[in-house]
């Protein structure tokens, strides 16, 4: 076997072009964007590149075939961030059914890192946030992976596990039919809400998407800020609502308010890739005007609950039970264009967020595992904390 460290256009389009035969026997799995997975790559693209490092490889046979490829990454921002000790990561591994490639794969990460001065890894992960290429999928294999998501072969869990990574924490997507009745326990918090009539809901209009962005960035500065989360500017609101604009649906995207104040917000998507399946990892003319007939069309059926948001003073007030609620009126009836929503990554660290879900009538339908491997198997290990 031949380990090729991925610096050449020929090199870039085997990393790339490697799933098309690993998953050509699984129905479930989308060919993710080429231009997505590049990015990530791309010290132009990826602000990563501003505290950290990465390098990537492909393996190939002793007949010139790739096998199997890996990355590995150093972000100086996160690698003593709540560890006990410097952990780098690694990702964006696929490789056929054969444990001495997987292993082989693992070394050329694990030695890298070590190299770097870090003493544990984790995988599979992403160079940058987490909300991307986070985790390997454990159960759920039936069911089509969501955008930016990571889908794999059974036998994955098998190779990592065998290597020695541990399980640091579990990530959850919750799924549930959108006409399904709610618990008798969101009614209950949404009842204590509606009885206060300074409280008013409404969603999303895109002839008012100045407005509606400034609500959500008050609201979430409000929610999130102080929380180990920096405070979003007015700047960086506008660049996420200009980069959700291409797909948003204002009838899923809804705002509570307080004596005409934004005091809570709930964001739901299109699941954009029931769109992007049909574009086959381009996003070239031919991708494009693929992605505007579905959009048109609206072929899309199932919704990603993206994030919720209420501000402190409001918390405890079943704000949250009303707000879904509200949102549920126009899906359930009035506009049911959508049959299936899912709620991504969810920690097992998270224990508050799982009953909130659950009382949203959800169950667990994919599991990921965010394992973490220690270079040294003599020191303790230690799970992610709970929250």
């Amino acid at each position: 076997m031949n380990l090729i460290e991925v610096t050449r256009k020929e090199h870039i389009r085997e990393f790339i072009r490697l799933p098309l035969r690993l998953y050509k026997s699984y129905p479930s799995w989308i060919r993710p964007l080429d231009a997505d997975i590049e990015q990530v790559f791309d010290p132009k693209k990826n602000k990563t590149f501003r505290k950290g490092e990465a390098v990537r490889w492909i393996l190939q046979d002793d007949n010139g075939t790739t096998i199997g490829r890996v990355a590995a990454f150093i972000n100086r921002k996160t690698v003593n961030k709540k560890n006990d000790q410097p952990t780098g990561g690694m990702g964006f591994f696929e490789c056929i059914e054969d444990q001495d490639a997987a292993f082989r794969l693992f070394d050329a990460a694990k030695d890298w890192l070590s190299e770097r001065g870090m003493e544990a890894m984790d995988g599979p992960v992403n160079f940058g946030e987490r909300d991307k290429w986070w985790g390997l999928l454990v159960d759920g294999f039936d069911i089509e992976p969501n955008y930016n998501c990571n889908y794999n072969p059974p036998y994955y869990r098998e190779m990592f596990e065998n290597y020695g990574f541990r399980i640091y924490f579990k990530q959850f997507t919750f799924g549930r039919f959108v006409r399904d009745p709610f618990h008798p326990r969101l009614h209950e918090k949404a009842e204590k809400a509606m009885k206060d009539p300074g409280y008013s809901f409404r969603h999303l209009r895109l002839k008012e998407l100045d407005k509606y962005t400034e609500d959500f960035r008050i609201v979430y500065n409000k929610a999130w800020a102080g929380h180990g989360v920096p405070e979003m500017s007015s700047l960086q609101a506008k660049a996420i609502m200009k980069q959700m604009k291409p797909i948003i649906d204002e009838k899923i995207i809804w705002f509570g308010y307080y004596e005409g104040e934004p005091v809570a917000f709930y964001i739901n998507l299109p699941e954009v890739n029931q769109i992007f399946k049909h574009v086959n990892g381009k996003l070239d003319l031919l991708g494009k005007l693929k992605f505007l007939y579905h959009k048109k069309m609206r072929t899309c059926k199932k919704m990603l609950g993206l994030v919720f948001g209420v501000s402190p003073e409001h918390q405890r007030k079943g704000l949250e039970g009303a707000l879904v609620l509200a949102t549920a009126e126009m899906v359930q009836r009035k506009y049911q264009q959508y049959d299936t929503m899912e709620m991504n990554w969810i920690g097992d660290f998270n224990p508050k967020m799982i009953r909130v879900v659950e009382q949203v009538g959800g169950d667990i339908v994919k599991t990921h595992h965010t394992y973490r491997k220690l270079f040294d198997e003599n020191r303790e290990f230690k799970r992610a904390p709970i929250l």
